[in-house]
């Protein structure tokens, strides 16, 4: 087995002889949010959740993610919740960084350490607890799932990181791969949230440019990524979010593997009425 690693916010609080420079950018096309800002300041509790924080990395914003809201959350030992998801219409992904999480869907729990992933459609009612001695990080994707007539609802999934080979992408010699923790062409899927990796020296050998919204968190590694007009340079524990269209590409570096969490919208008709997303989100 490969030995892979995930890296979650810092947390604490920077000493008043830290240089105030840093990475942060915030653009129309695109935001990076830097692993030394994530700091205790900067986290939230949330409702129902017992010895919870999290860090609101996206969320649905005039100018900002209109898609999908992403957080990295901490349990506290024995924290958790038994009303999880606040929002009938929500579907998520939880991907675990850090210590274990029992995820229980219709009486049956599913416990997920590093790497574990989870899909949880709509209105399953799933519950979450960290039943360990140690605190658990994972992160949540939460998007409204866009419904299709003649289209089921996909059923709760888990997965884990260390038990899926990255497929190749053409033409890369396995330099650039992707994770794929759902079946592409499974139409009942409105979102994809995979891993992508590249080897030192991997490259996008060309600006992506396409309607899926993307958040990106660097789990290891690091690479000089393009984002628009800007090249900047990222490493573990950095987000970035990219709006539709945003010109993308990246150049790996470093001594190993450059690896990030991916989500993005898929499988679905371009809305042709505003505004979006035509519902609030919890």
């Amino acid at each position: 087995m490969v030995a892979r690693t995930y890296t979650p916010p810092l947390g604490g609080h920077p000493p008043q002889t830290d240089l105030l420079t840093g990475r942060a950018v915030f653009t129309e096309a695109y935001a990076v949010i830097p692993r030394d800002v994530l700091r205790d300041i900067v986290t939230s509790y949330l409702p129902f959740w017992e010895d919870t924080r999290a860090w609101i990395l996206a969320r649905p914003l005039s100018g900002f993610a209109e898609t999908f809201s992403q957080y990295v959350v901490e349990v506290g030992p024995g924290g958790g919740s038994d009303r999880a998801e606040p929002d009938p219409e929500a579907e998520g992904v939880l991907f675990v960084m850090e210590g274990e999480l029992a995820v229980t869907v219709g009486g049956q729990a599913h416990r997920l350490k590093p790497g574990g992933y989870a899909f949880l459609p709509p209105s399953c009612g799933w519950t979450a607890r960290n039943e360990g001695s140690e605190p658990t990080r994972f992160h949540w994707i939460r998007k409204l799932y866009e419904r299709v007539d003649g289209i089921d609802l996909p059923e709760p999934l888990f997965r884990n990181d260390h038990d899926i080979a990255p497929e190749p992408m053409p033409l890369t010699e396995g330099r650039w791969a992707t994770t794929r923790f759902v079946d592409p062409n499974d139409m009942r899927h409105d979102m994809h949230v995979t891993v992508v990796t590249f080897q030192p020296g991997g490259i996008i050998p060309f600006a992506e440019t396409h309607v899926m919204e993307h958040g990106l968190y660097v789990l290891e590694g690091q690479a000089v990524y393009r984002l628009n007009q800007d090249w900047v340079e990222v490493q573990a524990g950095d987000f970035m979010w990219l709006r539709a269209f945003c010109p993308q590409a990246c150049y790996a570096g470093g001594p190993g593997p450059f690896r990030y969490l991916l989500y993005k919208d898929v499988n679905r008709h371009a809305k042709l009425a505003g505004p979006w997303p035509a519902r609030r989100s919890a």
